[in-house]
C-alpha cells in the first residue's frame, strides 16, 4: 500500500494522537461517548504539530477538510446516522489526513469498522465481559461505540504511514 502522507509527518504525529486513539476507543467503550477534551486535544495536535510536520501550503489547506467533514458530520448527525461525538471526531481527524489518501483512509476504516464490531460483539458474548461490567457499551442495544473504530482507524492509517509513506 502506497500512501501520500510523508514518513515523516506521519512520524511526527504518530506518538501524539496514539493516546488520543486509545483514550476515544475507551472512552467510547466505556460511556459510549466521544469526550470533547478528546477531540480538542486532537485538534491542538494537529494545529501545533502540523507547523512542523508540513509543508504552510498543505498545512493551511488541510483545515479545510476539517470543515467540510464537520459539515458532513453535523449533516450525518441531523438525520441520526452518526453521534455527536463521532462527528466531531472525524473533523478533527480529518487533517491528518491528505486528500489524495481519502480511498485509502475509507478502505482501512471499512476493515477496521468490521473487526472492531466483531470483537466487541464477541467480547460482550463472552467471559471477557466480566472484565469491564461497567461498559456501557453492553448494554447499549444495537448502539455501537463507533469512536473504537474510529481511533483504531486513524492510529492505523498513521502506523501505515511511518511505514509505507511517501
Amino acid at each position: 500500500m502506497s500512501l501520500e502522507i510523508s514518513a515523516q509527518s506521519a512520524l511526527w504525529f504518530l506518538p501524539l494522537v496514539l493516546p488520543v486513539c486509545i483514550w476515544v476507543a475507551w472512552s467510547d467503550l466505556r460511556r459510549m461517548k466521544i469526550p470533547n477534551t478528546a477531540v480538542l486535544t486532537l485538534t491542538g495536535i494537529f494545529v501545533v504539530v502540523g507547523l512542523i510536520a508540513l509543508p504552510m501550503p498543505d498545512y493551511a489547506w488541510r483545515f479545510a477538510h476539517l470543515a467540510v467533514m464537520l459539515a458532513v458530520g453535523i449533516a450525518a448527525n441531523a438525520i441520526g446516522a452518526i453521534g455527536a461525538g463521532d462527528a466531531k471526531f472525524v473533523a478533527a481527524a480529518a487533517p491528518f489526513v491528505p486528500l489524495g489518501d481519502a480511498g485509502n483512509i475509507a478502505i482501512i476504516f471499512s476493515v477496521t469498522l468490521v473487526v472492531a464490531y466483531v470483537t466487541h460483539r464477541l467480547a460482550k458474548a463472552s467471559p471477557l465481559r466480566r472484565l469491564a461490567p461497567e461498559w456501557a457499551s453492553w448494554t447499549s442495544g444495537n448502539k455501537f461505540p463507533m469512536g473504537y473504530a474510529l481511533g483504531g482507524a486513524l492510529a492505523i492509517y498513521l502506523g501505515l504511514g511511518v511505514l509505507c509513506g511517501a
